[in-house]
């Protein structure tokens, strides 16, 4: 009989117990956070994997995943702090209550509106729960700083959009892209040398507004810019590595290949995808 969430429930509380797993015993809330982590990343690569018609890594690295979730409600009901019933019981609430348009009488005939009522419903729950302007609250504070730089721009901007903050069309964002390569290209032009510590700031400065409004584009596509990113960085991968196979295979190294070259193997390696 195939197990089910209270079997692996049941694991875990055996895992921890004091006739348990010693590594197992040992973990706490900071040891399991990279782990945690590391195994958010690895469902998140598995999303192309099951795109390309290979789920089962993704059903895996999920099963992963949640096995980090239930460890950590395991960690928080033994220092007494909650249980993984109230982890489900929490979130079962809090999604019945943020679609008031299927669960109560309010009407939302888009998804615009719904992302609108959710901004609305999430300021009313902070109010209630005494986090008022007072308090230094933002739209922004649910968008972790500690997250990949793609990934944070995209929530901000996202947030952001929500209440109409935001370009009316992708053309207003190329103009922008636009701008902003010129102001990078300037600021590369005034400062060659960039030794000068403001200059090289400068420069930083620009290429992080230039990489801004580049995801900016991909919200406004429906494209998380982090996976956008990460398939070609697996494109790179692939093509840099028959790249090398090829050499390899005329025993010829990489410091006396000429960039033509490479350049030719790096196009008959594209021509094969």
């Amino acid at each position: 009989m195939p197990a089910n969430f209270s079997d692996l429930v049941e694991l875990m509380d055996r895992l921890r117990s004091p006739n348990g797993c010693p590594w197992d015993r040992e973990q706490t809330y900071a040891t399991l956070a990279p782990m945690m982590l590391e195994e958010a990343y690895e469902a998140f690569d598995a999303v192309e994997e099951a795109r390309a018609g290979r789920p089962l890594e993704l059903r895996d690295e999920l099963g992963d995943l949640l096995f980090q979730i239930v460890f950590y409600a395991q960690v928080a009901k033994e220092r007494g702090e909650f249980a993984i019933d109230d982890v489900t019981d929490a979130i079962h609430t809090k999604m019945v209550r943020r679609h008031p348009h299927v669960f109560a009488d309010v009407t939302a005939d888009d998804s615009a509106t719904v992302l609108l009522n959710w901004e609305a419903m999430k300021a009313e729950e902070r109010r209630a729960a005494g986090k008022t302007e007072d308090a230094k609250t933002s739209l922004l504070d649910g968008v972790s700083s500690k997250a990949p730089a793609l990934m944070e721009a995209h929530q901000l901007s996202t947030k952001a959009a929500r209440v109409g903050f935001d370009w009316k069309n992708v053309d207003e964002i190329f103009d922008k892209l636009q701008e902003e390569i010129e102001e990078l290209r300037t600021a590369i032009k005034d400062h060659a040398s960039l030794k000068d510590e403001d200059a090289h700031s400068r420069v930083r400065e620009e290429l992080g507004d230039l990489l801004f409004a580049a995801t900016n584009i991909a919200r406004h596509m429906q494209i998380e810019p982090e996976a956008a990113l990460k398939l070609t960085n697996r494109k790179f991968r692939k093509r840099f590595k028959y790249i090398e196979e090829k050499l390899s295979e005329r025993g010829q190294p990489f410091d006396q290949t000429t960039i033509a070259e490479l350049e030719s193997l790096w196009q008959e390696a594209k021509n094969l995808n």
